[in-house]
């Protein structure tokens, strides 16, 4: 939603500096300018044409601007208005009072409390009668069942009847007094005071018809926030339009009543328009909120009313506006005003309604999000919802301008000033829309590579030469673009980018001499990548005496984790050989030492006994390429008879294969007497028998 509100917000300052635009060139000069020929005239255009093409469009919105700040005057007719209304407003207020000083005070007071009391009397009778019937209806059981249709007879007749029973009664009391100013006020607050409880019980009764299961907690809120601020706005609303009727008018003064009516009207509006701010979340729920079953066969509805309920209280903040201007006095056509207003709001909800429908054909249905989606077809179907959406907001601008005496196509097609922005405008989203273009193709496609294949081909992995490559040139495409698309969009702002240029190459040259060794460990790592010497994952053996498990690799950096845990970064420049003991298959070789008394073939058929447990054990025969491959007696030394053996292992694998070899071995050996181990006894030296 905030992007949306954002939006709207940016569309209506542009429309209002379109206005400011287009009414620019039409001022006229303020003096005379000398008298030159045709040619120096077009000469002169064309400069200035060019010149302001050449700004971009920070300098054509610039000279705009001067421009308009130039022709432009300030109108003090609405404060001369209101000066003047002021003044006369107060010179009927002095004839109001001579005109009554010679009448008693008292009877004055009299026929306002004469009014007051009949009102207030026939109102609390009848609704003392009308709550006894509601108390009455509370007992019955059909009313019981049905709790929303009691509610609003307790609205109706303690509340409305009572209030709309109780103005004619004040009226024929008033035709038995005499005319004066507070007769005319007694009538204007029981009107207003009816007009105030009949608007709050009516919006009190629709909000009662919402109260029904998950709504209402919003409806309690609204029942206890809204009543009170609901009558005020009513009272004030009905008494500015009492103070606009004639009758009242020729009782106070023209102007004195026109200005109460002024004063009374924007204090109800302002109200309103807070009660509206405060209230748009519980309203915007009574709105969205519906049963489960609904939500859920109706998506298309819901997500209209999502999107409603997050817009609805714009449109009358919007007639609030125009409402408050009107009230002021600055628009003279104030029906038309209105009419604008109504369409404007009538605009809006179609816009929105549009937006919505173009969503929802433009999402993938649930079968066609639960199969594979090729990601290029959902990438064309993305590129046509913005599309769509760009196309909405363009006819909005341009609808909303026509609505209020603008059209902005005509201003950017006919007017220089709008040429120019509408060039630039042009160009940085043409810029914007095709470097987004490559990133997310180039993007999807270095997504796909990096996904493990599904169906017939998921024996096929991404290699870790992909995985490695293929990250670093995503990012070294996405610097790229952002850097040719910031240039390119400074171009079209107006701004100079050959300096920046300049100064960027000067800058580089600088740090390519100042920095060779960040130059050596780039181009280092550069070819170590091509050459697939390291990959992500591998364990490798630096000659630097660094060894670990390869992280991560950066332009400039290998990163390894030791098997203490510990992380090491090296520079590729650092690195002149590695040994990489993780690629294809390794080789978990034995050496077994025995000693000279033990039965060769013995130790040599146990060897191979072990070696066939381990090939038929089923956590690690997964880690096996082969079968024990025997050497026999590899050499003889005074500690004992070597014997060797080797499997050979996938990569990692010869580790966990040669601890479980060497136990098996050991506990085989122990089994049986033919065989011992060779030990080394650090002995002295024997001395000859004395004779």
């Amino acid at each position: 939603m905030f992007s949306l509100k954002r939006n709207l917000a940016l569309l209506a300052i542009l429309l209002f500096s379109t206005h400011l635009l287009a009414a620019a060139p039409a001022a006229p000069a303020a003096a005379p300018a000398p008298a030159t020929s045709a040619t120096d005239k077009t000469a002169a255009a064309e400069d200035d044409r060019s010149a302001l093409v050449q700004g971009g469009l920070l300098g054509a919105i610039t000279t705009g601007l001067d421009t308009v700040q130039d022709q432009l005057s300030i109108d003090n007719n609405v404060l001369d208005a209101w000066r003047l209304r002021t003044d006369r407003a107060a010179d009927e207020v002095d004839t109001l009072i001579s005109k009554h000083s010679n009448r008693p005070f008292t009877r004055l007071v009299a026929d306002f409390f004469i009014l007051t009391l009949s009102w207030l009397a026939t109102f609390a009778v009848l609704a003392s009668i009308g709550r006894w019937l509601r108390k009455r209806a509370g007992s019955s059981k059909f009313f019981r069942a049905r709790v929303r249709i009691l509610g609003l007879l307790g609205y109706l007749l303690a509340w409305t009847l009572p209030a709309m029973a109780s103005l004619p009664v004040t009226l024929a009391v008033s035709h038995q007094l005499d005319l004066s100013v507070t007769r005319a006020l007694a009538l204007c607050l029981a009107y207003s005071t009816t007009s105030g409880i009949f608007s709050t019980t009516l919006i009190l009764c629709v909000i009662t018809l919402f109260d029904v299961g998950h709504k209402h907690r919003a409806v309690q809120i609204l029942r206890n926030y809204a009543p009170l601020r609901l009558f005020a706005i009513g009272f004030l609303a009905a008494l500015s339009d009492a103070f606009d009727s004639p009758q009242i008018a020729r009782q106070f003064g023209g102007n004195l009543a026109s200005s109460l009516a002024v004063f009374t009207g924007l204090v109800a509006t302002l109200m309103f328009a807070a009660l509206v701010i405060h209230v748009r979340r519980p309203v915007a729920h009574l709105i969205r909120n519906r049963p489960l079953k609904q939500r859920h066969e109706h998506r298309a509805i819901q997500e209209t009313l999502r999107i409603f309920s997050g817009l609805w209280y714009w449109p009358i903040l919007l007639m609030i506006l125009v409402s408050l201007v009107h009230l002021i006095g600055a628009q003279e056509n104030s029906q038309a005003t209105l009419q604008r207003a109504l369409m404007t709001t009538v605009l809006l909800v179609s816009a929105v309604f549009a937006s919505t429908l173009m969503h929802h054909v433009f999402r993938p249905h649930e079968q066609a999000a639960a199969e594979q989606i090729r990601p290029y077809r959902e990438l064309l179907r993305s590129l046509l919802h913005a599309l769509s959406r760009i196309a909405i907001a363009v006819a909005f601008i341009e609808i909303l301008g026509r609505i209020w005496g603008v059209s902005v196509l005509a201003f950017a097609a006919n007017n220089s000033f709008g040429r120019a922005i509408s060039n630039s405008l042009s160009s940085i989203g043409l810029i914007l829309l095709v470097t987004w273009l490559l990133w997310v193709v180039i993007d999807t496609a270095i997504q796909e590579a990096l996904k493990p294949a599904v169906g017939k081909r998921s024996t096929r992995q991404p290699s870790t030469r992909v995985k490695t490559i293929l990250p670093m040139m995503r990012n070294a495409v996405k610097i790229v673009l952002v850097v040719i698309c910031t240039i390119t969009t400074m171009a079209n702002l107006g701004i100079n980018v050959a300096p920046l240029l300049a100064g960027a190459g000067v800058v580089g040259l600088a740090i390519g001499f100042g920095s060779q060794q960040l130059v050596q460990d780039v181009i280092t790592g550069l070819f170590i990548l091509i050459e697939d010497t390291i990959a992500i994952g591998d364990w490798v053996v630096l000659d630097s005496g660094h060894a670990g498990t390869v992280e991560s690799l950066t332009i400039r950096t290998l990163r390894l984790r030791d098997g203490k845990g510990f992380v090491h970064s090296v520079p590729f420049g650092q690195i002149k050989a590695v040994t990489n003991q993780s690629r294809q298959f390794a080789y978990a070789f034995f050496s077994v030492q025995v000693s000279y008394d033990s039965d060769i073939d013995e130790a040599l058929q146990i060897i191979r006994d072990v070696g066939q447990q381990i090939s038929e054990d089923l956590l690690l025969k997964n880690n096996l390429q082969g079968p024990l491959q025997v050497f026999g007696v590899d050499k003889m030394d005074l500690s004992g008879i070597t014997l060797t053996a080797q499997f050979r292992t996938i990569s990692g694998g010869q580790y966990g294969v040669s601890r479980s070899f060497n136990e098996r071995l050991k506990k085989s050996v122990d089994q049986t007497d033919k065989v011992n181990f060779a030990q080394y006894y650090p002995g002295t030296l024997a001395l000859p028998a004395p004779s």
